[in-house]
């Protein structure tokens, strides 16, 4: 049988930029292994699979890396929603239209405006924030193959956030670390068999409103994803949680 489907580049304007997505439409009667297998073959971080619409209007979507399905993503959320909104499956968009999409996770709400510059959207993440453990600054220093001082514990220390798909954050000491990091594969398991996440984000403040951030899922079959949502929700909803700061304080 054949499945169409689309590849577009999600978080950018240019083509070839941002991070590549497969996107199969009409995916009803494929299996999850099947699934799988596509993706592996695609290669991309991640490869997304949606379904027919429910009655009320909600699309299954469901989303795999070449190595696992994983419960949430946002970049194969938005480039889904994309695809559904230009292909005319969700009908005229008018100024603004929200589509849900249902994945493991729960419902992910995209909406979208129309801008002068073009279709602009906005994702809702389908969890709130929830915090795991700490690790250990030298254990994950090390997974990292960086100095112990490379990593910063003042404002938290190495934990795991999710708000649909767990992480591991990390923040890092400049850019020149964060370049610098590289996962040592034997020291991810052993911190993952402790409980710690199997995706990791490290950042580096560069601003009041400005992270530099890489994401490394090599447990998922990712070496590093060239941008991510879900790691990009997750941070911000940490940062945003640890600052006491009311909405009327921030400039």
């Amino acid at each position: 049988m054949e499945y169409p489907y689309i590849l577009c580049d999600v978080f950018t304007e240019t083509p070839f930029d941002g991070n590549p997505l497969a996107v199969i439409t009409a995916a009803d009667t494929m299996t999850g292994q099947k699934m799988q297998a596509v993706a592996r073959e695609f290669g991309f971080s991640e490869s997304v699979f949606i379904g027919s619409p429910s009655g009320d209007g909600r699309w299954p979507v469901r989303i795999f890396t070449p190595a696992a399905e994983v419960p949430f993503a946002g970049h194969p959320s938005l480039g889904a929603a994309f695809v559904l909104a230009t292909q005319g499956a969700l009908g005229p968009l008018g100024d603004l239209r929200e589509v849900i999409l249902s994945e493991a996770a729960g419902e992910v709400r995209v909406t979208f405006t129309r801008a002068a510059k073009g279709l602009t959207m906005e994702l809702r993440a389908p969890e709130p924030l929830s915090l795991g453990d700490g690790f250990d600054v030298e254990d994950v220093a090390g997974m990292l193959s960086l100095p112990a001082m490379a990593v910063c514990a003042a404002t938290h220390a190495p934990l795991g956030a999710s708000v649909g798909l767990p992480f591991l954050l990390v923040e890092l000491a400049d850019l020149t670390t964060l370049a610098a990091a590289r996962v040592d594969m034997e020291a991810l398991r052993a911190l993952h068999a402790e409980g710690a996440p199997p995706d990791v984000c490290c950042y580096v403040p560069q601003g009041p409103d400005v992270l530099r951030v890489r994401v490394f899922a090599p447990l998922d079959g990712v070496t590093e994803d060239p941008a991510t949502g879900s790691a990009g929700c997750a941070l911000a909803a940490l940062l945003a949680h640890l600052d006491h700061r009311t909405s009327g304080d921030y400039a």
